[in-house]
């Protein structure tokens, strides 16, 4: 039994013990943890499976989450699985969590559950107004793990849609983000069929998200993600945003990486910063 989300600690206790020596690499690490540490007092750490981009934004969202985004309160919502399945066959070939080889028809239905679900946790979670009692019930949710990765199976969906979203606005000559442009660039994804192969498949599995695929997550989820990346300490990329031009009435949630693998998260906000 893993803790998907460790309990908080102060976080520059939690430096000094991970970064000890005084080579250029710590100092670069302290010096990182110490700017984090003017925003924000604690830390939590993220279990590091390849889900833990998945899992640091998601719990950050839900922790402070008011009320439920106007994407999930759409009446078909649930009906994406259908509706994608209707246009295009190749998602048959959708991989589940532990379930490989399922028939899509069955497919089609958990991947129904799993956004039901996502809806139905992120109103439960959205209408408690007490800050303890909703961290406590985020928690108790990251400690379930059957529903914890049905969740992440439901995300992963959620960027497969807006993917093929962004495709065909490309393809009909609207205006898509930069990164849109990037992530249909790689050799291994030059359209969404082959996104879905050789990315979104893996993910959990064999891998976690790569960089342009943060930019996709933060589209799915219409939330900014500011990722304090403490190896790109004293460059403009220390403080990075996906996506970089967000819009205005997007939520922000922060994530910090040492490496851009893997995710811990940031939380306590420090007194000052709130005023």
């Amino acid at each position: 039994y893993k803790l998907s989300v460790s309990p908080e600690v102060d976080i520059m206790e939690y430096c000094r013990k991970e970064w000890r020596g005084n080579t250029p690499v710590a100092k670069k690490m302290r010096k990182g943890y110490e700017a984090v540490a003017q925003k924000f007092a604690s830390i939590r750490r993220i279990r590091g499976d390849n889900y833990c981009a998945f899992r640091a934004t998601l719990f950050q969202a839900l922790s402070q989450a008011a009320q439920l985004p106007r994407w999930l309160q759409s009446e078909d919502f649930t009906m994406l699985p259908e509706n994608l399945l209707s246009k295009y066959d190749w998602i048959k070939q959708w991989q589940l969590k532990q379930k490989p080889g399922k028939k899509m028809g069955e497919i089609s239905d958990e991947i129904k559950e799993y956004l039901i679900l996502l809806r139905k946790k992120w109103k439960n979670i959205s209408e408690i107004k007490d800050p303890l009692e909703k961290q406590e019930a985020c928690d108790k949710l990251f400690k379930n793990e059957e529903e914890e990765y049905s969740l992440y199976e439901a995300l992963k969906f959620l960027m497969l849609n807006t993917a093929i979203e962004l495709y065909n606005a490309d393809k009909s000559g609207r205006r898509v983000p930069v990164f849109s442009w990037l992530l249909f660039a790689r050799d291994t994804s030059s359209n969404p069929c082959q996104l879905m192969h050789n990315h979104l498949n893996h993910i959990g599995h064999s891998g976690g998200l790569e960089q342009v695929e943060m930019f996709l997550l933060a589209y799915a989820l219409q939330y900014t993600i500011q990722v304090y990346r403490l190896y790109k300490y004293s460059t403009d990329e220390f403080i990075t945003l996906y996506p970089n031009d967000p819009e205005e009435d997007w939520p922000v949630v922060t994530l910090i990486t040492e490496d851009d693998r893997h995710y811990n998260i940031p939380v306590r906000m420090c007194q000052e910063t709130m005023l």
